[in-house]
């Protein structure tokens, strides 16, 4: 059994990936309020604007327009289909209590994203996520957000210790590894460094409770449910 490691973050996240997509439509207000309502502490989502600047939340960021896909960016907000909310309508409806996890797809999102957060003053809760590190750097003197690097471990060519020290460096926050990536060695690691270490794609109670024992300080996943029974596993 994995030796039970500490947590930066106490306790950590229970991040609900895209709402409670295993019982609702994945990136809608039903399903980030059901997922509150079952307990997650966190919701994840992704962020693209249209072309009227309004920043809404899809998946891919693409929309069929007769026989072909569009990109989010081509349509104005009042076109696009009504089960798609914006960021603004999330806060509006589930309030401001919640951490939530932002895939920034849309780097041009970012300024729009910081603007909504501080209108509902959540910008303390928000965690802003991108595969490129050095360009979250660049967000950091611009708002008080937790900056996230999502990555895997095989892309970090010159090792997680480098990675680890770049991202202290540039006050980038946090690192976001698919769940097989993570050990409790790779932990603490970059909890050496004060960063926060958190997984994605975690959909099992065995691998959520390993997870926890690792010291991970946010999982993401698409059962709410499966998530408090994985903690729970891991206080046993």
């Amino acid at each position: 059994m994995q030796q039970r490691l500490i947590s930066l973050r106490q306790p950590p996240i229970k991040f609900a990936h895209r709402g409670a997509r295993a019982q609702a439509r994945e990136n809608t207000l039903d399903a980030f309020a059901l997922a509150l309502r079952l307990g997650a502490t966190g919701l994840e989502t992704d962020v693209w604007l249209t072309s009227d600047g309004i920043p809404v939340l899809d998946h891919d960021g693409l929309l069929r327009s007769g026989l072909r896909r569009r990109k989010i960016g081509t349509f104005l907000h009042q076109d696009l289909p009504p089960h798609i909310p914006t960021l603004q309508e999330l806060y509006r409806n589930c309030g401001n209590k919640f951490e939530l996890s932002i895939d920034v797809k849309d780097p041009l999102a970012f300024e729009s994203i910081i603007n909504t957060s501080r209108e509902f003053e959540a910008e303390s809760k928000l965690w802003l996520c991108h595969e490129d590190w050095r360009l979250a750097a660049q967000w950091r003197d611009s708002t008080s957000a937790r900056l996230v690097n999502s990555t895997r471990l095989r892309l970090m060519k010159d090792g997680p210790e480098r990675r680890a020290a770049e991202l202290s460096d540039a006050g980038v926050d946090a690192v976001n590894l698919h769940h097989t990536d993570w050990t409790g060695g790779l932990t603490t690691l970059f909890h050496r460094f004060g960063r926060y270490c958190i997984a994605w794609d975690a959909q099992h109670e065995r691998v959520i409770s390993d997870l926890v024992r690792m010291g991970v300080d946010a999982i993401h996943s698409d059962h709410v449910d499966r998530l408090h029974e994985g903690f729970d596993q891991a206080d046993r």
